[in-house]
């Protein structure tokens, strides 16, 4: 049983394709695509942290998604989420919802997870940068204490930025990053870049 981290796959959202070059034709291709790819990747037994941004579009048809990935799911909300508690009275009962179409649970704060003999945070957000040009969500973003971040939000903008990594589908070529990987990243410090060859 292996632990995998992925972020930002804004199934549905059409223009995220443009917004963060991907390289699809429309929604459909680039759904069935981040389908393939994580079930090619994941087995039955595997755990999955989706660290926020799972679905965007028309909600009823691409919130189901869910149910047709491999692994057990756990959702950590960000800003795209509809459970996500940043939106106040918008987001009450929609955690239910999403344990429906069939995450296994919903995580709505940062926590810490394993990962190696390393204990790190995992927050949709990062403690600085933005996937625009000026920081978003202020409050909601983690304290930096000197601790390893698992993140996403910043889609494109980089994978590895000291000790935060970014596990977003824009900078793990649209498959879920794999414990053992960011395991490495880690052990490299905070200067290595896993981009640059």
């Amino acid at each position: 049983m292996a632990t995998w981290f992925t972020a930002d796959l804004h199934f549905g959202h059409r223009n995220i394709i443009d917004y963060c070059d991907r390289p699809f034709t429309d929604v459909g291709e680039m759904n069935d695509a981040l389908i393939q790819n994580w079930n090619d990747t994941v087995a039955d037994g595997d755990t999955v942290w989706i660290v926020g941004g799972f679905a965007l579009g028309k909600i009823a048809e691409t919130l189901p998604i869910v149910g047709m990935l491999n692994g057990t799911k756990i959702l950590v909300a960000g800003n795209h989420d509809r459970c996500w508690l940043g939106h106040g009275k918008r987001a009450e009962g929609w955690a239910e919802r999403y344990i429906e179409a069939g995450f296994d649970h919903i995580v709505h704060r940062c926590t810490h997870v394993a990962v190696g003999d390393r204990r790190v945070l995992v927050c949709h957000f990062p403690y600085r940068g933005d996937s625009h040009n000026q920081d978003r969500f202020v409050d909601a973003r983690p304290i930096d204490k000197g601790e390893w971040l698992l993140h996403g939000h910043v889609h494109e903008r980089w994978m590895s930025n000291g000790r935060m990594i970014n596990v977003g589908v824009d900078a793990t070529n649209f498959t879920p990053i794999s414990e053992e990987t960011i395991a490495s990243i880690i052990s490299h410090g905070p200067e290595y870049d896993p981009m640059q060859p």
